[in-house]
């Protein structure tokens, strides 16, 4: 394990275990599963034991985080999310929080390896996150998807870019999203295959960087997301 790995896990410990709902009970999840068991790989027999206190929605209550993981794996959207990591950007991990809320393919790391986690609230657990030395070797990534070729996009108040409200997003979309204040680094705008920007209204010439990606992840969930199934969920 080098250094890098080591400062990983130990920011992991440090985190938050769950993440507490604002106006529910002062005690999150469940507890010890009462009655006999249910059967099926999924279930994680410490949970049904100790109580699942994680907060995660109902339906995977008790199970496992493989199994949950799985799960999402059978259903994860199109889009990505990608974030640069130059100076240890508090918003990193509530981006991640968003990209699991919403269901995206994959959260990609561009720059320093470690990144703040807390914001995450340990969602990112149940996400792929893949780390990029450049912002070009992010675009080569993309670009060769096994899957397919992923559009990058960049958000920024740029000239030229297009507008959010009114352009289409690509469904095969990568969202990449800079430090919070500088914006997109200078590598960064160069292999971006575009950029667009958010109306704003008021004083302030930007918005918050996570806030920005929430937007841009909602925006593309309005326009592909299979919004009649159990599958969005809405509390």
């Amino acid at each position: 394990m080098d250094e890098r790995d080591t400062e990983a896990v130990l920011t992991e410990e440090a985190r938050a275990p769950y993440d507490p709902m604002p106006h529910g009970p002062a005690e999150v999840g469940v507890g010890p599963w009462q009655g006999p068991w249910p059967t099926g790989e999924q279930y994680d027999a410490q949970l049904l034991a100790e109580g699942d206190r994680r907060n995660v929605v109902d339906r995977y209550r008790y199970w496992s985080m493989a199994a949950i993981v799985a799960d999402l794996d059978t259903r994860r959207h199109d889009f990505h999310v990608a974030i640069e990591n130059w100076q240890h950007d508090f918003n990193i991990g509530t981006i991640v929080r968003s990209a699991n809320a919403f269901l995206a393919a994959e959260v990609h790391i561009v720059g320093n390896r470690r990144w703040n986690r807390r914001g995450a609230m340990v969602t990112d657990r149940y996400q792929h996150v893949r780390h990029h030395a450049t912002a070009a070797d992010l675009a080569a990534y993309l670009h060769e998807h096994p899957g397919g070729p992923v559009s990058l996009l960049g958000i920024d108040n740029l000239p030229g870019s297009q507008h959010l409200e009114t352009m289409t997003v690509p469904r095969r979309v990568c969202f990449l999203f800079g430090q919070e204040g500088p914006g997109l680094s200078e590598g960064a705008r160069e292999v971006v295959d575009g950029t667009f920007s958010i109306a704003q209204f008021g004083s302030t010439r930007s918005i918050n960087a996570s806030a920005a990606a929430a937007i841009a992840m909602h925006s593309w969930v309005r326009e592909y997301a299979d919004l009649s199934g159990e599958d969005a969920w809405r509390g």
